[in-house]
């Protein structure tokens, strides 16, 4: 990438800023609808502790016998990936547009003023943040540039505990805000978080649809409320257009949405130097770490009415490492798919076992003289998505 000259209206001196293309920003940081995890450098884990039911009849002298109810203890992990913003510019292409940019000095020397370099890095700043708002939505990890990480959106869709509302027969907003509606919980239907997420071009629908209504909504010359039966609705512009979902937001830790990042102001550390020492052209360089992640499935209901849209096969494992002791011990297995998975056969001196929240996996006590390694695929059925779990145990100390 590099900076491009094209049509200036110079006669002299021209704006005194330079502007970008970036309609909106990060826009799930900018409205307060995700917490973000920072100095997160590796991966971060985000408790979830549910109790069972607990209250019974008075007992005079209570026992442990009669203990009633259960904590339940699982984790999801946020590990944010590398990627980076890099660009090359050359000083000189600006001699001839702005008179009081042009650089300074002898021309092997020659610099960009501050003043300029302040300005592209502000808006260089801004084309950053409006790409990683897209990612924080959309992103899905995999190889290419546009490949960086797993959004909220493909989190959301890859997860098999969220509430799934019918769209198959509804043709107006109002219907499919109604079916998502009752598919919300009772237990959260009043969080003062609970937030309604769509594209604007959904609200632009139904805000159409509540001015059409005789003697009810706003007239043509006002916007309607953004809100839905009492629930707040957040239009976003970067969020897809028939994907319709409810869920906890907000930027404290009682929030359904996560974000880890290596430091907070990664987007705004910006480099720039020669890019050689004999050369002319100078570079832009910003690196960055994040990822995305939601705490509870069961706490997100989802409205899909894309064309082929649905949730998206996927298995993970967390963690997938697992180092036993010589001793051996036993260590639990946090499994998410999307539907029913088969487990692969476990290396010698190690078993699995299933149980409801993802796999129990034992590793004997290590009686040879060199360290065991071996690993357990997992995969879903039907599909050649898998997840790889790699197990270790030292040999025990001579």
């Amino acid at each position: 990438m590099a900076i491009n000259i094209k049509n200036t209206n110079y006669a002299g001196e021209v704006l005194e800023q330079l502007l970008t293309v970036a309609a909106t920003g990060n826009e799930l940081v900018d409205k307060g609808l995700i917490h973000i995890e920072p100095d997160v450098s590796d991966k971060f884990s985000i408790p979830r502790i549910k109790g069972g039911t607990m209250l019974q009849k008075r007992k005079e002298q209570p026992v442990d016998g009669d203990s009633k109810g259960d904590f339940e203890y699982s984790e999801v992990v946020l590990k944010p990936v590398d990627f980076m913003a890099f660009t090359t510019f050359n000083p000189r292409s600006f001699e001839s547009i702005w008179r009081k940019w042009q650089p300074k000095g002898n021309l092997v020397f020659a610099d960009l003023p501050p003043e300029a370099q302040n300005a592209l890095l502000a808006e260089l700043a801004k084309c950053v943040k409006f790409e990683l708002g897209n990612h924080f939505i959309n992103g899905v990890e995999g190889t290419t540039d546009s490949e960086l990480f797993n959004g909220i959106v493909t989190r959301i869709m890859s997860n098999n505990n969220v509430l799934v509302a019918d769209p198959s027969g509804l043709t107006t907003m109002i219907g499919k805000l109604t079916a998502v509606k009752n598919k919300i919980p009772a237990a959260i239907r009043t969080n003062p978080g609970l937030r309604i997420l769509m594209s604007i071009n959904d609200f632009d629908t139904y805000d159409s649809e509540l001015t059409a209504q005789p003697n009810k909504g706003a007239n043509y010359t006002d916007m309607n409320v953004e809100r839905f039966k009492g629930i707040q609705i957040v239009p976003m512009a970067q969020w897809p257009d028939n994907l319709i979902v409810c869920t906890i937001c907000g930027m404290d830790m009682t929030t359904n949405l996560w974000a880890a990042v290596n430091l907070q102001d990664d987007m705004d550390v910006i480099m720039i130097d020669k890019l050689t020492n004999s050369g002319e052209r100078y570079f832009f360089k910003m690196l960055m770490k994040a990822d995305t992640n939601i705490a509870f499935g069961e706490e997100c209901v989802v409205l899909d009415a894309r064309s082929g849209g649905g949730v998206v096969d996927s298995i993970e494992a967390t963690p997938d490492e697992l180092i036993f002791p010589a001793e051996g011990s036993a260590q639990a297995v946090f499994v998410v798919a999307t539907s029913a998975y088969t487990v692969g056969a476990a290396p010698a001196g190690f078993t699995v076992a299933k149980n409801e929240f993802g796999l129990l996996i034992t590793a004997a006590a290590n009686t040879g003289e060199t360290a065991k390694s071996g690993s357990i695929t997992l995969t879903l059925t039907g599909t050649s998505e898998t997840a790889v779990i790699n197990l270790s145990q030292p040999a025990p100390v001579a």
